[in-house]
C-alpha cells in the first residue's frame, strides 16, 4: 500500500509539474500581459527552484524525489522571458538565463539547507505583496498556484515516506500554505474585478 502510493505521489507531482506553468504561460500569451505578476517573486523562486535542487542532489536523495525541479526550472525561465517580453525588457533576461546555465554545475554546501526555504518562501510573500498593492490578479493563474499546492501536499508524503528530512518536510509545509494563501489572493482579486466590471 505504502509503495503504491509512494508511486502515485511520486508520478503524479511528476505530471502536475510538467504543465505547472502552462496555464500561467498561457494566461500572460494570451492576455499580452504580464500585468498582476510579481518579477521579484518570479526571480526569487527560481532562486528557490535551483537551490533545494542543489541541496537535493548534495545529500544524494532519490531521484524521484526531486525530478520536477530541472521541468519547473525550464518553465520559469520561458515565463521570465515572457514577463521580459510584454514589460518590453527582453535583453534583461539574458544575465538571469546565463546566471542558471552557470549555477547548474556547482554544488550546494551545507549550510545552504534552510536557505531554499527562505528565498521560496520570500518568492510566495513578494507575489502576495504585488496582488495586495494592485488589488488587480490581472493575468496571474489560479490554477497554476493551485496545482503548485497539490505538488507540495503530494511531497509532503513522499518526505515522511522516504529520507523524513526535517528541512525539506518543513519546506513543503510553509510552501503549501503560502501556495493556498496566493491562489486563494487571486481569486479574490479576480472576483472583485468582475464585480467593479
Amino acid at each position: 500500500m505504502e509503495t503504491r502510493l509512494l508511486w502515485f505521489c511520486n508520478w503524479s507531482v511528476l505530471g502536475v509539474c510538467a504543465t505547472l506553468k502552462l496555464p500561467q504561460i498561457f494566461a500572460v500569451l494570451g492576455a499580452r500581459s504580464a500585468r498582476g505578476i510579481s518579477l521579484p517573486s518570479l526571480l526569487l523562486e527560481l532562486a528557490g527552484f535551483l537551490v533545494f535542487l542543489r541541496y537535493q542532489c548534495y545529500y544524494e536523495y532519490p531521484l524521484l524525489t526531486y525530478l520536477e525541479y530541472p521541468i519547473l526550472i525550464a518553465q520559469d525561465l520561458i515565463l521570465l522571458l515572457c514577463v521580459f517580453h510584454f514589460k518590453g525588457h527582453v535583453k534583461r533576461a539574458a544575465p538571469y538565463i546565463v546566471l542558471k546555465e552557470g549555477s547548474c554545475g556547482s554544488t550546494a554546501p551545507q549550510h545552504f539547507k534552510n536557505l531554499c526555504t527562505f528565498i521560496s518562501a520570500a518568492s510566495k510573500f513578494a507575489q502576495l505583496q504585488y496582488l495586495w498593492k494592485s488589488r488587480d490578479s490581472g493575468a496571474v493563474s489560479a490554477l497554476t498556484w493551485s496545482l503548485a499546492s497539490y505538488t507540495c501536499a503530494a511531497r509532503i508524503m513522499t518526505t515522511l515516506m522516504t529520507t523524513s528530512d526535517l528541512t525539506i518536510l518543513t519546506r513543503f509545509v510553509i510552501m503549501l500554505a503560502l501556495n493556498i494563501w496566493v491562489a486563494a489572493t487571486i481569486l479574490r482579486y479576480r472576483k472583485t474585478d468582475v464585480k467593479s466590471e
